[in-house]
């Protein structure tokens, strides 16, 4: 496996990589030692123009492309994705730091994606209405058409793959809009789909300033749907943005995902699962588990194991086979991370592991706080980092009180062996996603998204390819 970082950064317009040629550049940084590694690309006004142009006339050639060959493209780049995961994991590991196991496995969970939607494009089906003898009544579903598809830097690969694949099943065109933070990995998906016999057009890649990036593609009438992944505030403004065209929204938004840890769970075995989840990725994962709400008669002994566990995860450059964390994504985030941790031992809670940053790039050490009260401002905004934080509850009702508080509902989380308690807990928990026993929330064949302020619509099984789609009607007489 190469270590160092390889990667050709480039845009992708009609067909074409574009370099430099004058346009600004943005350094890409390793997260593991601060160092600048690359530079991107960022597209013009010029660049974004001829992205529409593109993505326009894509639409018309690939919404009229037979599903078996739109099917044999997504299959294609799967394959390309898993013949080149070992390179492309490593551009991801130095690009956003997290371990290369966790790299390898996004690459290879995003090749599942597009195998999943180049498997199900041939299954939208419609239907067929009663009628008098003689006349039809048809309901169908067509490609809604070109998309802007903005993705965040946590899995940039991943998160890219579940917008465009399934845009690309169903006949739309794509504007991928992902994180500067990571072009390699990004730009790494693109070639497999260029490779794989993408017809021009069909699927373009830029960099640039967000705010600027979004605000001409989304007023541009060509783009008819925009899928977003990120914070809350953000989506909130494109929103407002897609408003005035009536455009088709999908949010994956922010989260701050409870876990109920009830008396009669299996702790130890909770434990094992638990601990490796919240610092999977340094915590940066809209689900990850974060509040920790544990029944008062088993805190103790959570806690106690809890800690135990923490102090064996071992920080370190992701490319490093004994390092089971790697650094935060940017210089911003151990900052924002101490001081969450600031307040809360400011107002009561305890530091049972962790809680310092690293002494050398983006670090910040695997963090359990117990008894954090509930005003501590890391109880109401997520921390988005290497922190669990722990409390006790008494009963269900408390439980279930507590889960609900804040105004966030994209992933939640229980233990228990009582399936009473478990169907209570699936029908009271207010999230798009509850995971019981278990913390595979995020399947290809299954919705993903939240309610309340973590957005809505869903990416993901059926309900994601349907989010790409529109109803028509057509009736005969």
């Amino acid at each position: 496996m190469k270590t160092q970082y390889d990667a050709d950064l480039a845009l992708f317009i009609n067909g074409s990589w574009k370099i430099g040629e004058g346009r600004d550049l943005f350094p890409v940084v390793n997260p593991a030692n601060g160092e600048t590694i690359a530079e991107v690309p960022m597209a013009s006004p010029a660049d974004l123009d001829a992205a529409l142009d593109a993505a326009d006339k894509g639409f018309a050639l690939w919404k009229k492309t037979p599903v078996e060959q739109r099917a044999a493209v997504l299959k294609k780049t799967a394959a390309l994705l898993r013949e080149r995961a070992d390179a492309i994991a490593t551009l991801l590991t130095l690009e956003q730091g997290k371990v290369i196991a966790e790299a390898r496995a996004e690459v290879l969970g995003s090749a599942q994606i597009f195998d999943w939607c180049a498997e199900e494009a041939s299954r939208i089906y419609g239907r067929v209405l009663v009628r008098p003898t003689g006349q039809r009544a048809l309901v169908t579903k067509q490609p809604v058409g070109p998309v802007a598809a903005f993705s965040p830097w946590n899995f940039p690969l991943y998160l890219m793959a579940k917008k465009v694949a399934p845009a690309l099943a169903v006949g739309c065109s794509v504007i991928a809009k992902p994180p500067e933070e990571t072009p390699g990995c990004t730009g790494a998906l693109m070639r497999c789909l260029a490779d794989a016999g993408l017809p021009e057009g069909v699927a373009q890649l830029v960099h640039g300033v967000p705010d600027a990036v979004s605000r001409h593609l989304i007023a541009s009438p060509v783009i008819r749907k925009v899928s977003f992944t990120g914070s809350i505030p953000v989506g909130r403004h494109l929103m407002r943005l897609a408003a005035d065209g009536l455009k088709r929204v999908t949010m994956e938004l922010g989260g701050h995902a409870p876990v109920l840890v009830f008396e009669d769970c299996d702790l130890e075995k909770t434990l094992d699962m638990v601990v490796p989840q919240k610092f999977r990725n340094a915590g940066q994962v809209c689900v990850s588990p974060t509040r920790f709400y544990v029944q008062e008669s088993i805190y103790q002994r959570f806690v106690d194991g809890f800690a135990e566990r923490t102090h064996g995860v071992t920080p370190g450059f992701g490319l490093d086979p004994e390092s089971r964390m790697g650094p935060l994504a940017n210089v911003r985030r151990p900052g924002a991370i101490e001081a969450l941790v600031a307040d809360a031992e400011a107002k009561g809670a305890k530091v049972r592991a962790g809680g310092k940053r690293g002494n050398a790039g983006f670090f910040f050490q695997p963090t359990l706080l117990a008894d954090v009260p509930q005003d501590a401002d890391i109880m109401n905004n997520e921390p988005f980092g290497p922190v669990a934080v722990a409390a006790p509850f008494s009963d269900l009702e408390d439980a279930l009180g507590k889960a609900n508080r804040l105004p966030y509902g994209l992933a939640a989380f229980a233990f228990t062996q009582n399936l009473r308690t478990a169907n209570l807990l699936g029908d009271g928990i207010e999230s798009g996603m509850v995971g019981i026993n278990t913390f595979a929330v995020s399947a290809v064949d299954a919705p993903f998204g939240g309610i309340k302020d973590s957005g809505f619509g869903s990416e993901g099984g059926l309900e994601g390819m349907d989010s790409y789609l529109v109803t028509k009607a057509i009736h005969q007489a």
